[in-house]
């Protein structure tokens, strides 16, 4: 076999065992998805005729509309949380050390945790989606290509900040640390236009909020979505913002992954 083809295996393989590790302990990813889920129940129902009309909308369902993009990326961000723990837990471990006797590729292990969580945040922005939808989230106006174009964000996002969770993971001394460490990963979209517009916060932290990743990605999201209509600053800051930290997260992560394992 060509040195690409084992690669493809063992990356593979990487794969299927986060999945497994992921299938039988489920109770992480559950806990992350309650977060988002839970703010969506409480925006919608307990403050959402108040928030419509602070929009300029008429009832509840105009919230829920404006409300679910900034929910879906924070989903993503609430996912990768778990991925910083695993990877913690794999460095503390021993695993790492095994594996590096191991005739395997050497990136496999943590490109093997990379698929993985792009994997489970898909899904759970799709159970999150459900709930949404379950409770009024209609996008009727976008087109087929928007819809291929809010998905390929999601993922494009997904990617970028598990590559960062990578590298938290790696960097912290234990699980604890880890979770703790990537907490601004669940925290940065309180911080932006995921619940209310930019223009209603206090001028001095506007510039904050507007120019942070999670802003333009979600105003890109949210235009998708709605079929609205994107601005070309929000989607290409939201893309580069997206490929910087991808960038970042995978130096990141392989510089610290190439160092001894930890004893």
């Amino acid at each position: 076999m060509s040195s690409l083809s084992l690669a493809v295996r063992d990356n593979l393989t990487m794969l299927r065992r986060n999945l497994l590790h992921a299938r039988r302990y489920p109770s992480l990813t559950l806990n992350l998805l309650l977060t988002p889920i839970m703010l969506l129940l409480l925006f919608v129902y307990i403050f959402g005729d108040a928030m419509s009309a602070g929009i300029g909308g008429s009832d509840r369902a105009d919230y829920i509309a404006y409300l679910v993009p900034g929910l879906l990326l924070m989903t993503v961000g609430s996912t990768v949380v778990g991925t910083a723990v695993s990877v913690s837990n794999d460095m503390t471990e021993g695993v790492i050390a095994r594996f590096r006797t191991m005739a395997i590729h050497r990136g496999s292990v943590i490109t093997g945790h990379v698929l993985g969580s792009v994997l489970q945040s898909v899904l759970s922005v799709v159970v999150v989606g459900a709930v949404a939808v379950a409770i009024g989230f209609r996008s009727t106006d976008a087109t087929a290509l928007e819809w291929l174009a809010a998905f390929g964000l999601l993922v494009l996002f997904a990617t970028a900040l598990t590559w960062i969770a990578v590298g938290m993971g790696l960097a912290s001394p234990n699980a604890e640390a880890a979770s703790n460490n990537a907490t601004p990963l669940i925290l940065l979209p309180l911080l932006s236009s995921a619940f209310t517009p930019v223009d209603s916060m206090p001028g001095w932290f506007q510039p904050v909020a507007e120019y942070q990743p999670f802003t333009p990605a979600i105003e890109t999201l949210r235009g998708l979505l709605l079929g609205s209509g994107i601005g070309t600053a929000d989607a290409v800051l939201a893309v580069a913002w997206c490929l910087a930290l991808a960038l970042l997260g995978h130096l990141w992560a392989r510089t610290r992954f190439n160092r001894e394992p930890r004893r």
